[in-house]
């Protein structure tokens, strides 16, 4: 079965306008870090300088101890880089004996005090990514969570997931292990090929042939490399996202018995992966055996030409000068420390390319602009009379509008019901309330005051909201209710549960209110959810509230226990309430019908059904009066259908 998948990167448009994602990620999060990168920078400097040492002091041992070819002094001065004869000849011994004592001096030092390198190197790298880790993560996320409602409606969550924690975690991975060995191999060639020129220029420059090849190959590997990675990084969040909305939905999946037709999908989406990544794999597989060849091109005729050197007693073809059997040992010693460094340098490109596409993502992600601006000075919202001002509002998402001018006026301490056909707009134009999404035309005014002019916290913290798709968060019962008033007391949180007719059944949980409810609150019934949203409400005791259908997954009399405390909760503050079922509206003081995001009727219940109009029709649907509908309403409701079936 072939399934069809979007091939395009939902964040392809931030990761293109991401401006120098890998130099930001070092200015803005490295000085704050810049102590653990000084540490490991300095540590893996000496480190690598003191592994070089055995080495160089093996190859002097053999010329001027055991062949007595050349004195101790001279032999040393000759293979260290700045070191001269004179302070040589100070510092070692001029017996035979004292100076093999001392090489084995050297090399214990250069062992016991390179392994106190080598630690403060790791804690060093590790500190560095590990801190800069944190931190992108949180701001990623924290950015994230404050762009409008838009964003969020073209995007899955394991695609963002996949850049909290995929793309994140390979930046760490290279500013740990890339950057590590990126400045160890650094170290190791210039220290090397120093150590190299420093005994044998001539030598060395055969040595150094394959540098160039190296870097020109390894440039042209990078130009094939990162549109590759790029795709790998988009179809690792096409994973996510399809694995994540299947175990969300598992039990549909079981009750539909659509087991085989999803394992299709994810067969689908995994493939796709596997196809990128497999595609980059070929590539880079390609590229890492290409530069051991060249690699060892060098170390090969290094070998040639110093043992030529070395077995005929002079230079061969145009090579000039001396080399003695201990310094070609231990040149050969160090060009292979040098070798295998630029073998290796392929693995730290590739780390690098895979950390641009993850910054580019991440990047992106924390450039992108919200619709919802708020002003740096903007004051707090301070409600007076709880009285809402909705002028000719009107909002639509990219060209399609969903409400349109819109208006009504609620009397502090009123309440206003809306209702109308799914896809009206009902809960869209109390979403602009909350400054979910800002009005394209209008304005939304609470006594008197523009919402847009004040802080969005103040204008949250002084309105519930009680939506008809209940969220929990894994948790205990208690930590819910609390949620966004954590500062209650326990009495409080019972008070409010009350209140919301929660409190007994949770009592007669496992754990009372310690009792954790699951993820996303599986444990629970819809009904015994939705009374804890609302009691969540209720402790938050706001000046304004807004019941999105609250009672909309709860049985008839749990319905009739809760509307009787939404009675005593509205009666001092502003309400807003959409239902379904009328008769939890009825009372209300004002009633606007919406169709199309548009007012089509206002008035009081009583008033609304004299006018017969979509109201009564609606109220007519639900006391079973269906035959006596007009068919005009009927075909509406069937157009209406099909329209929001098509929009979903």
């Amino acid at each position: 079965m072939s399934i069809h998948t979007d091939e395009d990167d939902p964040f392809e448009e931030q990761r293109e306008n991401a401006d120098n994602p890998m130099r930001r990620l070092f200015f803005e999060y490295g000085g704050e870090n810049r102590f653990a990168f000084v540490v490991g920078v300095v540590s893996s400097l000496f480190a690598r300088i003191l592994n070089l040492l055995p080495p160089i002091i093996l190859g002097v041992a053999l010329d001027a101890l055991f062949r007595e070819e050349v004195p101790y002094a001279e032999a040393l001065a000759a293979s260290v880089p700045f070191l001269s004869d004179a302070f040589s000849a100070q510092i070692t011994p001029g017996a035979p004996r004292g100076q093999f004592w001392f090489s084995v001096g050297v090399v214990a030092v250069a062992f016991g005090v390179g392994a106190a390198f080598h630690w403060a190197r790791n804690w060093g790298w590790n500190s560095f990514a590990q801190n800069i880790q944190h931190s992108v993560r949180t701001d990623t996320y924290d950015k994230m969570q404050r762009l409008d409602m838009e964003f969020f409606s073209d995007k899955q969550t394991g695609e963002m997931m996949s850049i909290l924690s995929n793309d994140v975690n390979r930046l760490e991975r290279f500013l740990n292990d890339g950057m590590n060995s990126a400045f160890r191999l650094g170290v190791m060639v210039v220290a090397i090929a120093a150590v190299l020129l420093t005994i044998n220029w001539q030598l060395a420059l055969v040595a150094l042939v394959p540098v160039p090849l190296i870097a020109l190959f390894t440039y042209k590997f990078i130009q094939i490399i990162q549109p590759k990675y790029a795709d790998v990084r988009s179809s690792v969040g096409k994973v996510n996202s399809r694995l994540e909305n299947n175990l969300g939905g598992i039990q549909v999946i079981k009750t539909s018995n659509t087991e085989s037709f999803e394992s299709d999908r994810v067969d689908d989406v995994s493939h796709d992966y596997f196809g990128a990544n497999w595609d980059a794999i070929v590539t880079r597989i390609k590229f890492f055996p290409a530069l051991q060849i060249l690699s060892g091109l060098g170390f090969a005729l290094t070998f040639i030409v110093g043992g030529l050197w070395v077995f005929n007693g002079e230079g061969p073809w145009f090579f000039t000068g001396d080399l003695e059997a201990g310094q070609f040992i231990t040149f050969m010693l160090l060009t292979q420390r040098f070798i295998w460094p630029m073998a290796q340098f392929g693995s730290i490109i590739n780390m690098y390319q895979r950390a641009y596409a993850s910054s580019a993502r991440i990047f992106g992600l924390m450039d992108e602009p919200s619709r919802i601006r708020e002003e740096p000075d903007a004051e707090d919202l301070v409600v007076r009379d709880g009285e809402v001002v909705y002028d000719d509002v009107t909002f639509g998402y990219d060209e399609e509008t969903i409400v349109e001018d819109v208006s009504f006026t609620v009397e502090g301490g009123d309440t206003l019901a809306l209702v109308g056909p799914t896809g009206a707009g009902k809960s869209t134009v109390l979403k602009l309330l909350l400054r979910m999404y800002d009005v394209d035309d209008g304005a939304i005014r609470i006594d008197g005051t523009d919402i847009r002019d004040v802080s969005l916290p103040s204008i949250r913290q002084n309105i519930g909201y009680v939506s008809q798709n209940t969220f929990l968060f894994y948790g205990t019962v208690k930590e819910n209710i609390e949620y966004g008033t954590f500062d209650a007391s326990d009495e409080e949180i019972e008070e409010a549960a009350k209140a919301a007719e929660a409190h007994d059944f949770i009592t007669n949980l496992p754990e009372g209110y310690d009792t954790k409810v699951g993820e996303r609150g599986v444990k629970l019934s819809g009904g015994q959810r939705q009374r804890i949203s609302i009691a969540r409400a209720i402790l938050k005791d706001p000046e304004i509230l807004i019941l999105d259908e609250a009672t909309s997954d709860v049985d008839t009399e749990t319905e009739m226990l809760i509307q009787r405390s939404l009675d005593k909760l509205t009666e001092d503050r502003t309400t807003f309430a959409i239902a379904h079922r009328l008769s939890t509206i009825k009372d209300a003081e004002k009633i606007v019908v919406l169709e199309g995001g548009k007012i089509v009727e206002r008035g009081p219940h009583d008033e609304l059904l004299q006018k017969d109009g979509l109201y009564a029709h609606l109220w007519g649907v639900q006391a079973g009066e269906i035959d006596e509908l007009p068919e005009e309403f009927i075909e509406r409701a069937a157009r209406r259908t099909a329209r929001t079936d098509a929009d979903d």
